[in-house]
């Protein structure tokens, strides 16, 4: 999952973003309206984080703008702004959810998920290709019955493939959705995170999941029933 955050204080985007990044997502910053705006247009994010309150261009205007533009991204809004009538300015403004600051982190990652949630195709919100079954809600992941522990990083890149089954991931989409703009890795990370799903997933189940596309990507295989 991917996640723009736009929030102006450098502090708290640095702390928002070190821990969703702890929980696995990638991450982009922006410090302005207008810096959001743009990074909102250009990139397909799962969620936006956005603060009322920015330089250059507030929140409530940006997520007019993202609207009228078609872009229907989920938004939760943060500000400091408690009464009645700012929480239906936001929620009006396009918002999905309006969080008050301060705030407890935990109540921040739990929004995401209902969200996620809202947004996902299964409504139930567990996604299964054959015997294997991931809940985004709980990260819980099991195949055939047997629970499989994996890192943030893993599960999202699992995560991905589970709401695109048959479809080629090339490594570039995988990157784009898993990893942040800001992140410096070796040019083979994408392999090397299949290459660890495999060994989890795919090595002692006779029916492997995992397709090579050779010289592209790789597909998720649904198996006929």
């Amino acid at each position: 999952m991917r996640i723009l955050l736009v929030e102006d204080n450098r502090r708290l985007n640095n702390s928002l973003r070190m821990s969703l990044v702890d929980d696995g997502y990638a991450v982009d910053s922006a410090y302005d309206g207008l810096e959001g705006e743009e990074l909102a247009e250009a990139t397909p994010y799962d969620a936006i984080i956005l603060d009322i309150m920015l330089p250059k261009k507030d929140g409530l205007d940006v997520c007019r703008s993202l609207r009228q533009d078609r872009i229907n991204t989920p938004i939760i809004m943060l500000t400091a702004r408690d009464t009645i009538d700012d929480r239906v300015e936001g929620l009006d403004s396009g918002a999905d959810d309006y969080l008050v600051k301060p705030f407890a982190f935990n109540e921040l990652r739990a929004r995401l998920r209902a969200l996620f949630r809202r947004e996902a195709v299964d409504k139930i919100g567990v996604l299964s290709v054959g015997d294997l079954t991931v809940d985004p809600a709980t990260h819980w992941v099991e195949r055939g019955g047997q629970p499989i522990q994996l890192t943030a990083k893993e599960f999202s890149l699992l995560e991905y493939f589970m709401r695109n089954p048959n479809r080629l991931i090339t490594r570039e989409m995988a990157e784009a959705h898993v990893w942040s703009y800001d992140f410096e890795g070796t040019s083979n990370v994408v392999d090397v995170y299949i290459r660890r799903l495999r060994r989890k997933i795919d090595d002692t189940h006779p029916v492997k999941l995992f397709e090579t596309v050779r010289g592209v990507g790789y597909r998720l295989y649904r198996p006929e029933s």
